[in-house]
C-alpha cells in the first residue's frame, strides 16, 4: 500500500472527529444565539444535511449540552421537536470587588443568575479581603444548589490592573494591601475554580454592552465614577485594553485646580464631591450620596458641589471624546447614580468645552454593571470549557 494511502487512512478518523465536533459546535452556537429550533430549521440555516443535523443533535443531547424544548406544529406534516441548549450543563462565577461592596454571582450557561450575594466590604487588609471573597463565593455556590465541580470558570473584577507575570494587582489604590503577590492564586486554590482577573471599569463596559445601554454601539466609553475613577472602552463588541492593559486608566491624567496639581481621579470621584461640599460649608458626616440628596432638597453648598462635579465630568468626557471619538459615553459607578442632577449640566458644559458631542447616557445596570460584566466574560470561557469537557473522546 502506498505511504500516502496509509497516511490518509490514519488521518481519516481524526478528521471525522474534528468535523463532527465542528458541526456540533456550529449547531450549539446557533441555538444559543437565536433560540430553540427544529432539525429541519437548523439544516436550512446552517447548510448541513438533515442526517448530519440529526446525528449532531443526538451527540449533543447525549453529552447533556442540548435538550428538547417543546414542539412546533407545522401547517402540514409532522410535529417538529424543538431543541435548545441545556443551561444546566455548566456554570460561571462572577465577582465584583469594590471598596464598599463585594458582589458575587453564579450564572448558568444561558446567563441567568441562579444565586448571588452582596456584602459590605469591611476588610481593611488584604488577607481579610481574600477571606471575604473565598467565603462569600463558597456560600453563593452552596446557595445555588450547584455542584461546585460544575462551576467551570470565574472572572473577578477589581480596581487596578492584574499583572499576570508578577501575579498581583497593580494600582488598586483604594484597597489596602491588594497589590500583594499571590492573593489571586490563593483564591483560585481555595475555590478550586479557574479564575481570570480584569479591571472593574472594563468589565462594567462589557456588562453595559451585553445587557445595558451600550448594546449596538460601535464604540463607547464607560466612565466609572465611584471611590476612584476609571474608564472601559468597547469597540465593535470587543474590549480595548491597550498594550499593557492600562487603556482607560484616566484617573492618572494630571489635573490642576486652584493652582494645586493633582490627578484627575482626585478631582472626579465620590471623595471629591464630599471635599467640594465641605469647601462650600457643609458640615457633619458626609458621603457623596448625602451631598447629592441634599442638592435635590435645595441645599446651596451641596448644589454648588454638584455643579463643580458636573464641570469636572464634562472635562473628562471631552478628553475621552477627543482621543476615542465614541458614539456613546456612559456614566456609571456610585456618582453615576445621580445623573438626574449631573446629566444636564455635563451636557451644557461639554458644549462650551469642545465641538465634539458624543451622546451621554446613564448606566442602565447601575451597581450591577461590573458583576454582570464579570458574568458575561466568564460565560465566554465557561461555554468553551463545558463543550470541550463533555464532547471529549466522543
Amino acid at each position: 500500500m502506498p505511504a500516502s494511502d496509509v497516511v490518509e487512512q490514519q488521518e481519516q478518523p481524526w478528521n471525522r472527529r474534528r468535523l463532527r465536533s465542528a458541526n456540533e459546535r456550529l449547531l450549539l452556537d446557533r441555538l444559543r444565539a437565536h433560540g430553540a429550533a427544529s432539525r429541519a430549521q437548523l439544516a436550512r440555516e446552517t447548510g448541513l444535511s438533515k442526517p448530519t443535523v440529526s446525528s449532531a443533535l443526538a451527540s449533543l443531547e447525549a453529552a447533556g449540552l442540548v435538550r428538547e424544548a417543546g414542539t412546533r406544529a407545522p401547517e402540514r406534516g409532522r410535529t417538529a421537536v424543538l431543541y435548545a441548549p441545556d443551561p444546566a450543563a455548566g456554570y460561571a462565577l462572577g465577582v465584583d470587588i469594590g471598596r464598599g461592596w463585594l458582589r458575587v454571582a453564579v450564572a448558568d450557561l444561558d446567563g441567568t443568575v441562579v444565586a448571588r450575594a452582596d456584602v459590605r466590604n469591611r476588610a481593611r487588609a488584604s488577607a481579610a479581603l481574600t477571606d471575604l471573597v473565598v467565603t462569600t463565593a463558597r456560600e453563593v455556590i452552596a446557595d445555588s444548589g450547584v455542584d461546585a465541580a460544575e462551576v467551570v470558570h470565574g472572572v473577578v473584577g477589581t480596581p487596578g490592573v492584574y499583572d499576570g507575570e508578577q501575579r498581583r494587582v497593580r494600582y488598586a489604590m483604594h484597597l489596602p494591601g491588594w497589590g500583594r503577590a499571590g492573593l489571586v492564586d490563593r483564591i483560585r486554590e481555595e475555590l478550586g475554580v479557574p479564575l481570570e482577573v480584569h479591571n472593574d471599569a472594563n468589565l462594567a463596559a462589557l456588562g453595559e454592552y451585553t445587557y445595558g445601554v451600550g448594546a449596538g454601539s460601535r464604540l463607547f466609553a464607560y466612565i466609572l465614577i465611584g471611590t476612584g475613577l476609571g474608564m472601559g472602552i468597547v469597540g465593535e463588541g470587543r474590549l480595548f485594553t491597550g498594550a499593557h492593559g492600562l487603556a482607560g486608566e484616566i484617573g492618572f491624567l494630571p489635573w490642576q485646580d486652584r493652582q494645586q496639581p493633582e490627578r484627575l481621579e482626585d478631582a472626579v470621584s465620590g471623595v471629591a464631591v464630599v471635599e467640594a461640599a465641605r469647601g462650600f460649608g457643609m458640615r457633619g458626616r458626609l458621603t457623596a450620596k448625602a451631598v447629592f440628596d441634599a442638592a435635590r432638597q435645595g441645599h446651596p453648598a451641596a448644589a454648588r458641589a454638584v455643579e463643580v462635579e458636573a464641570e469636572r465630568i464634562a472635562h473628562t468626557v471631552a478628553a475621552a471624546a477627543a482621543v476615542l471619538d465614541p458614539d456613546l459615553v456612559v456614566l456609571g459607578g456610585g456618582v453615576g447614580h445621580s445623573v438626574d442632577l449631573l446629566l444636564g449640566p455635563v451636557r451644557e458644559r461639554l458644549r462650551a468645552l469642545t465641538p465634539l458631542r458624543p451622546r451621554i447616557a446613564p448606566s442602565r445596570l447601575g451597581a450591577d454593571a461590573v458583576l454582570l460584566g464579570a458574568v458575561a466574560t466568564a460565560l465566554d470561557t465557561a461555554r468553551d470549557r463545558v463543550f470541550e469537557r463533555r464532547t471529549a473522546g466522543t
